[in-house]
């Protein structure tokens, strides 16, 4: 969806209107299956941390644009609205609320949180990373997860805080959205979203096909190339179908995220530790036995968390 969107929004700056649904089977045919039809992802690595610097670029011109006032609203004479502001669509435009920093204590801040556990969701594949990783120690695991996701931290929240700040409720679930394609700045960030999002979308591909054969139960061994070809094509084929029906970002992220993300967080990982602990019988520690109650309260909290964001989604989406 966030492809589909970003390449029509880069065609249209150079004048082309392809519309949403072609420039999306143009991508997932002529880049995003040939990646990942790939058996061996490691090749992927240099575009991945071009990807990361592409993100930063991102959340650096929103800042320049934000601190520069290009999309303010109008505030008299004295204080004439941005440069790019007559450019972009009415229902994109900024939108301000009474309600200040108490805003916060709304059910509505759910929705955000359940979005925040799609943005930082990546256990399915850390058995993967961790079998890939030179010289992988569980020391050195350890240090890889701990730098990505501060990185990650620092962007998301740096992105989310300026978008809104520059757009208030008008933000779309895709911010990059509410600037002017006659943006030349913010038109490059689209092409480093969509570069990012290209070479990192294969990684994430992986885990949900092996996810697919594990619960058909098919064998390591009976996983041939032309099998995963096969399985491929049918995933890619189902997702960019789906991608092409669906269109309410800030729904699927939010939903995803309340369900699924918070289920793949807090509920599951939990419960295999219990699990785990529970197979050791004597062998555990007093420690460990301690951590199993810690965990199922982490448990108990993701499902109350999932079930006010799945209501407020349905709800947000019902608005729209």
């Amino acid at each position: 969806m966030v492809l589909a969107d970003s390449f029509k929004a880069l065609l249209s700056t150079i004048g082309y209107d392809f519309g949403r649904t072609n420039v999306l089977l143009g991508v997932t045919t002529l880049v995003l299956l040939p990646l990942c039809l790939m058996k061996n992802l490691s090749s992927l690595a240099p575009f991945s941390l071009a990807g990361i610097i592409g993100m930063m670029y991102t959340a650096t011109a929103m800042a320049l644009r934000y601190f520069g006032g290009a999309y303010k609203l109008a505030a008299g004479e004295d204080s004439p609205a941005g440069k790019f502001l007559a450019d972009v669509s009415t229902n994109l435009q900024p939108v301000w609320g009474d309600k200040g920093a108490s805003a916060v204590l709304s059910p509505n801040s759910f929705i955000l949180i359940c979005m925040l556990s799609t943005a930082y969701m990546a256990h399915f594949n850390a058995p993967k990373f961790y079998l890939e990783l030179k010289n992988n120690t569980i020391k050195r695991f350890n240090t890889v997860v701990s730098t990505s996701f501060g990185i990650s931290i620092v962007i998301m929240a740096a992105v989310a805080a300026l978008g809104f700040l520059t757009f208030g409720k008008a933000t779309s679930g895709l911010v990059l959205n509410n600037y002017a394609s006659s943006d030349t700045l913010m038109s490059l960030s689209r092409f480093a979203v969509a570069f990012s999002i290209v070479f990192s979308y294969p990684l994430v591909f992986v885990g949900c096909r092996d996810g697919c054969l594990d619960l058909l139960k098919v064998d390591p061994e009976e996983r041939t190339n032309s099998v995963l070809n096969q399985v491929t094509i049918a995933i890619l084929g189902v997702i960019t179908a789906l991608a092409i029906k669906v269109s309410d970002l800030t729904f699927v992220l939010s939903f995803g995220g309340a369900t699924l993300g918070n289920a793949l967080i807090y509920v599951y990982p939990a419960l295999m530790f219990r699990s785990a602990v529970k197979n050791m019988g004597d062998d555990a520690s007093p420690g460990l036995k301690g951590e199993v109650n810690v965990a199922m309260f982490t448990a108990a909290l993701g499902v109350v968390l999932g079930a006010i964001g799945s209501v407020m989604a349905v709800k947000g989406l019902g608005g729209h």
